[in-house]
This record gives C-alpha cells, structure tokens and sequence, in this order.
C-alpha cells in the first residue's frame, strides 16, 4: 500500500520524523513530494496523485471551495515565520530594523531564497527585498530555487563564509550547516498557517486520514514546535 503526500517544504522535516514508525506500524511506503506551495497546487490541479496535501491555510480552503479537497478534513499544523540564516559558524548580523537588514544584505556575497513566483517565503522575501530598495542594487547576489530547502542546501554548500539566505524558520532549521539567525522584524513578519487536507480524488483516504491524525495530534505538538511550528491554541 502506497500513500502519496504533496505539501510545502514547511512540513517536511515533521512528516520525515514520523514516517518510518508510520510505515512500520501500518504496512505502507510514503511517497512524499516537498516544494513550492503554488507547484504543489498545481500539480495537485494537473492530476498528480496525492493522497494528503499540505499547503498554506489559504490556499486549502480554496481548494475545498473548488471542490478538489475534501470538505471537514482540513486540520491546522501550525503557525510558520519567515527568517534569516547564515552559513554554520557565521556571525550573526543585527537583523531587528529595516535598516540592519539593509546592511546586511548589502555586506553579504551572496542571497539565497526559494522561487520568488511561486513559493511563500519566496514571493514574501523579495517583497522585502523591494521594500528595502534592494532588488535591483543587489540583484546580481541573488541565487534562487525550486523551494527553500534547496536555497539552503546551496547556501550551506557556497564557497565564503559572508553569505545570506531567507525562508520558512522549519526548512531552516532542519538543513545541516545553517544557522537561524532570526526572524524578521516585525513590520516585515509573515506568519503562515500550514493545513492538511484529503483530496477529492485520493486513492487512499482512510489511510491518509489516520496519518492526517497522527501529524495534527497532541502527542506530536512537541515536535511540531521543535520542527519550527507555533502552535495556536
């Protein structure tokens, strides 16, 4: 028995930490597909087979509008910030005000974020990224991808020690060799619900369903929190 999952990088790191005691107990194999909101929206859309989808609160309760989620089976994960990060061992810049962030993206080599079309962190981050009036200036340090797990994975691979990178605090803090720095500051904070949800065309509801149990429980509120969630009650 197979169970396809397509969900936002956000919730990787919680759905790997559970899945072999899910597997072993139930008898399955998880096929787990991480990116992009927006990708993984569309390829839920384009007929991929998906058995529990995670994506942003907003974008879930579209798709039950349009009929393509199941309706009563959406559940909340958690709460997910935006941040900053460096290399393992870097120093950690003064990230509180506008214009910290100002100088240190302008003292850093390099600017790794995920895609600024279609994932979360992404489009919020280059938002910022216009505000600061720095898209264009530093336009030439920016190295974007697929999802912010990839963005860091290359960032904790770049060569020198003076880079910079932002995306979801969970896909931070989850890649070996970055550390968090922090959050944004406040007046560019993006704080992002994480849902689940069965499909209208699942080929395994039941089982998705019990997994969509044990991920939203309150045995797993721990590690959600450790993951990078907060939890709202």
């Amino acid at each position: 028995m197979e169970l396809h999952i397509l969900s936002g990088g956000a919730a990787a790191s919680l759905v790997n930490s559970l899945k072999a005691d899910f597997e072993a107990a139930h008898g399955c194999q998880i096929h787990g597909t991480f990116s992009a909101v927006g990708a993984m929206k569309e390829k839920l859309l384009h007929g991929e087979r998906c058995d529990l989808l995670i994506l942003t609160r907003s974008l879930m309760d579209g798709l039950v509008a349009s009929g393509d989620v199941r309706p009563g089976t959406l559940r909340d994960l958690g709460v997910v910030k935006t941040g900053i990060a460096v290399k393992h061992g870097s120093p950690h810049p003064a990230i509180a005000t506008r214009a910290d962030l100002q100088a240190a993206f302008r003292a850093a080599e390099g600017i790794y974020f995920p895609d600024p079309q279609l994932a979360t962190a992404g489009i919020h981050f280059f938002k910022v990224l216009q505000t600061l009036g720095l898209d264009v200036e530093l336009a030439d340090r920016f190295h974007t991808f697929p999802n912010g797990t990839t963005a860091m994975h290359a960032m904790a691979q770049a060569k020198g020690a003076h880079v910079m990178g932002s995306t979801q605090v969970t896909e931070i803090k989850y890649t070996p060799g970055i550390d968090l720095v922090g959050v944004l500051p406040q007046e560019f904070e993006l704080a992002t619900m994480y849902a689940l949800g069965i499909p209208t065309r699942a080929h395994e509801p039941a089982l998705a369903q019990q997994l969509a149990d044990v991920l939203a429980s309150h045995e797993t509120r721990t590690l959600r929190t450790s993951s990078g969630f907060e939890l709202r009650d």
